[in-house]
């Protein structure tokens, strides 16, 4: 017995916003599109939803095409659903934001997709709603760092302090006063100080830290 043949049928796609952190600067991976309608417009990177799959294995599998990489942080930023957001069919689209380190990407995977990172707050006009969706999720990003040390997803396992600076600046989106962060830094006991010194930035050089999560899940009240 076929249900629903009533009504009209509306396609489900996943679009992924995905995050990355490099020279100090927040940026988004985008293309051009490979498809009718829109082709050869700047667009973010998804797909349609598979009858054999939930929304969030179709984004992970999204994820998994483009970058190579599994277990990585992602959240739904939320749905998409104007009735003329794509001239091609009735498309409603499910966005998701991850984050990655950018040094985790190999660049010809990169280059095989004709995927590009762009600095968020140089982002062309895209596809349909796509630049509404990043604006969405750089939004529920700021938000989530601030209760959650999610930032550490964008950084190496090793990290200077004006690096995690740079990162929070770079998601807020304005300066951060130094002596403040560094003192509220200190704080946190899951941010840890190693004997490492990275001299790239002087001859001097700064401490590495790193992240430790058991110690941060030890601590109730983090907030930055």
């Amino acid at each position: 017995m076929t249900y629903y043949s009533q009504h009209a049928k509306v396609w489900v796609s996943v679009d992924c916003i995905i995050f990355g952190f490099d020279e100090g600067k927040l940026r988004v991976l985008i293309g051009r599109r490979h498809m009718d309608p829109g082709r050869g417009e700047w667009s973010l990177y998804g797909g349609f939803v598979r009858s054999d799959e939930s929304i969030n294995d179709a984004a992970n599998r999204v994820l998994f095409d483009l970058t190579g990489l599994r277990n990585l942080y992602m959240r739904q930023v939320g749905a998409f659903g104007s009735v003329d957001r794509d001239p091609g069919e009735r498309v409603i689209s499910i966005a998701y934001y991850a984050l990655i380190n950018v040094k985790d990407y190999e660049d010809e995977l990169r280059k095989e997709h004709g995927v590009e990172w762009v600095n968020v707050d140089e982002i062309p006009e895209l596809y349909s709603d796509h630049n509404e969706m990043i604006k969405k999720a750089r939004k529920l990003m700021r938000q989530k760092i601030s209760s959650e040390p999610i930032g550490f997803r964008l950084l190496p396992s090793l990290f200077t302090l004006s690096q995690l600076q740079k990162l929070y600046e770079a998601v807020h989106g304005e300066d951060l006063d130094k002596r403040n962060f560094r003192k509220r830094i200190k704080e946190m006991d899951f941010i840890e100080k190693t004997g490492l010194i990275d001299k790239t930035g002087s001859k001097r050089g700064a401490y590495l830290y790193r992240f430790n999560k058991r110690a941060y899940n030890q601590d109730p009240n983090f907030k930055l």
